[in-house]
């Protein structure tokens, strides 16, 4: 056997396993950053602006000055507790949202009119599948993570739901389930106690996943069989997981967050959102 068919036959097996090789046919370069108070639990964009997400903030930025334009404060006490990522379509912001660690696990879909940043609307999914951590359009349906965690913060403090069973839902334009995916080992192994926090559809095709920390994101496709999404890629990305968000207006461009750790909130770095360009390695 040469030297050639043995570096074949070692992919295919790599492959085979789930777990990305170390060589990455996708990359990605920092373009910019900007540092954003409300970028701790994800990121949003459109044509013109990105969207910053806090449990219960939203701030709109514009996206060439980093300025602050407009912002959702919600009421501390209300029912919107834990927003997490979104996502921007025909002048709508879409974000996730779930009562993130309170128990039973419920999850919501809270809907905002870019424009003025109003509370325009919702749709609940009750005690279902999880703790909804993303949401985004494509192929004319909704997809979804509902995610669950091995974090003891569960009645009496058990694992809150068991990340195992995070799911990803392929839904109708009016939220009714078609089909759903579990998540890959390599992944699951990845998240530690946690689980998937954000997902964009790329320009590529490709579905992207990050996780609750990791500086990575994960590239990945529907399986052909089964019901476990495949792992193509892990790619590294200057973010600390946390929300992702592609812009549709500029095809190749991602959005992300540096939530600051506490030596950098003590030091006056507060939380960031990164904006990073994908590149191919040759």
């Amino acid at each position: 056997m040469n030297v050639n068919t043995s570096a074949t036959l070692l992919l295919a097996a790599v492959l085979a396993l789930g777990v990305a090789s170390d060589s990455h046919a996708t990359a990605f370069e920092q373009i910019t950053e900007f540092t954003v108070p409300e970028a701790n639990q994800g990121v949003g964009v459109d044509e013109r602006y990105f969207y910053a997400i806090d449990n219960q903030a939203i701030g709109k930025y514009d996206k060439l000055t980093g300025r602050l334009v407009k912002k959702w404060q919600g009421p501390g006490e209300g029912p919107i507790v834990h927003l997490d990522s979104a996502m921007l379509m025909d002048g709508k912001l879409y974000a996730a949202h779930s009562n993130y660690p309170e128990w039973p696990m419920t999850s919501s879909v809270e809907i905002f009119d870019a424009e003025t940043m109003e509370h325009i609307g919702t749709h609940s999914f009750g005690v279902q599948w999880g703790s909804l951590t993303w949401m985004d359009w494509h192929d004319d349906h909704w997809w979804m993570t509902f995610a669950n965690y091995d974090t003891k913060i569960g009645p009496g403090q058990t694992p809150y739901g068991h990340k195992a069973n995070t799911v990803m839902v392929q839904l109708t334009g009016d939220f009714r389930p078609v089909q759903s995916w579990t998540l890959p080992k390599a992944l699951l192994d990845r998240f530690e106690d946690m689980s998937n926090s954000g997902g964009s559809w790329g320009p590529d095709g490709f579905l992207y996943l990050s996780g609750h920390d990791p500086a990575e994101v994960y590239k990945l496709t529907l399986p052909k069989s089964g019901s476990v999404l495949k792992l193509v890629e892990i790619v590294p990305l200057n973010i600390r997981g946390q929300g992702i968000a592609w812009d549709r207006s500029q095809p190749g461009v991602i959005y992300g967050i540096l939530r600051a750790t506490a030596l950098e909130s003590a030091a006056g770095i507060g939380h960031r959102v990164t904006v990073s360009r994908m590149t191919e390695n040759r």
